[in-house]
């Protein structure tokens, strides 16, 4: 009875994950340019992060993803450009992104304001030789015999504006509702989703200034899903520590306590060299059938010699990248 029940959460997740089709990321405050194309230069100097998650581990096929990221500004930070290659797979499904960004960055009051598009190319992939059942899959003229995979192109748009110890920005990476239907039938049966995403976040000292906090969230909304979001509030123990705790909201559209409740931390492993941790403990019904979510990244940072026509200053690497 257990197995069957798993199989009907996991099944009415499928649906929710129709929606949400987009990957998540509990140290999303090291991936916006993910989420923003606008993003792009903002930190001043030479990013490039490679990050790793496993979520529901434990469950056979569950979500898995890697990616690498890179941005960095031009023509004395007015301009940012960046690309992402993420690999995502669920299942006998995998999916192959590529992002291109490109950020204009007007000097405002306090900081600049980042106006970012992104063109990105997605290979959706499916080998059904991968299957099992109870009965030969072979028998099932409804199952392709063989790997299906489709190319879908899309482009995005995003604003960013950030200062010296805060951000805000909005975005929907793809605009394009592109058909992803895998067969050669007429009509369509599933199609890409406008994903809107908001964010901010702030940092400043508390105490004797030996200590600073970081409070983040990430909003993402899809017309017809649950509501999504991540709260995060860091500490910074001087520039070599940090531990954080965040709390996302959406999971099951039956109720509950939320998604997920995690633990951060990172440190400096070497100069320029940090490396970050996170483990989401489910709260959805899909906690009985899991040992949480892990995630890994680590980033590399080469700051930008500044130079007065950069100013106003951006944000300071150790902040907001």
């Amino acid at each position: 009875m257990k197995k069957v029940y798993l199989l009907v959460l996991l099944f009415s997740w499928s649906l929710v994950g129709f929606g949400q089709q987009e990957g998540q990321f509990t140290q999303f405050m090291n991936y916006k340019l993910g989420l923003n194309p606008a993003y792009a230069g903002s930190a001043g100097g030479i990013e490039l992060a490679g990050l790793v998650r496993s979520q529901w581990m434990g469950i056979e096929g569950s979500p898995q993803t890697q990616l690498l990221t890179f941005s960095m500004p031009l023509v004395n930070n007015r301009v940012g450009v960046g690309a992402n290659i993420v690999r995502q797979s669920i299942g006998v499904t995998q999916q192959y992104t590529l992002e291109t960004a490109y950020a204009y960055r007007i000097p405002v009051p306090r900081g600049f304001l980042g106006i970012g598009l992104q063109a990105s190319v997605r290979m959706l992939r499916v080998d059904f030789n991968q299957l099992s059942g109870t009965q030969p899959v072979e028998q099932d003229g409804a199952i392709p015999a063989n790997v299906q995979s489709k190319l879908v192109p899309n482009f995005g748009a995003g604003l960013y504006y950030n200062g010296e110890n805060f951000y805000v920005g909005v975005s929907v990476p793809r605009l394009l509702e592109s058909n992803i239907d895998l067969s050669d039938g007429d009509g369509t049966i599933s199609r890409e989703f406008q994903h809107f995403y908001i964010m901010g976040g702030s940092r400043f000292a508390v105490g004797n200034n030996d200590i600073e906090l970081e409070p983040q969230v990430l909003i993402k909304w899809l017309e017809g899903a649950p509501l999504d979001m991540d709260i995060n509030v860091t500490s910074h123990f001087g520039s070599a520590f940090r531990l954080g705790v965040s709390y996302r909201l959406g999971g099951s559209t039956q109720g509950g306590f939320g998604e997920s409740a995690s633990l951060l931390m990172g440190t400096e492993i070497a100069e320029k060299l940090d490396i970050g941790f996170a483990y989401d403990l489910t709260l959805s019904q899909l906690r009985d059938f899991n040992s949480g979510s892990m995630e890994v990244v680590v980033r590399y940072f080469l700051q930008k010699e500044a130079k007065e026509v950069d100013k106003p200053k951006v944000d300071e690497p150790r902040f907001f990248y």
